[in-house]
């Protein structure tokens, strides 16, 4: 049968590698940020698309405007 008493304190729990963690969450921030800007953007030029006269090739350009000054502002 295994032995599964703790060997120190509980408050401190297992070893942890906090570098992984930090690197975890930095990635997952980065992800989340530029996803919801992707997803902000397509549908403004969605909108702009579909409730103009401005057409397909308009929105396009919108859409990646809208991108490439979205992520010079939040890095």
């Amino acid at each position: 049968m295994a032995d599964n008493t703790p060997t120190g304190p509980v408050e401190t729990g297992a070893a942890m590698d906090y570098a992984e963690h930090e690197k975890t969450f930095a990635l997952f921030v980065g992800l989340t940020k530029y996803g919801t800007l992707v997803c902000v953007a397509l549908m403004v030029a969605m909108a702009f698309g579909f409730f103009t006269s401005a057409g397909f090739f308009s929105a396009l350009v919108l859409f990646i405007l809208i991108n490439a000054v979205g992520a010079y502002l939040l890095r």
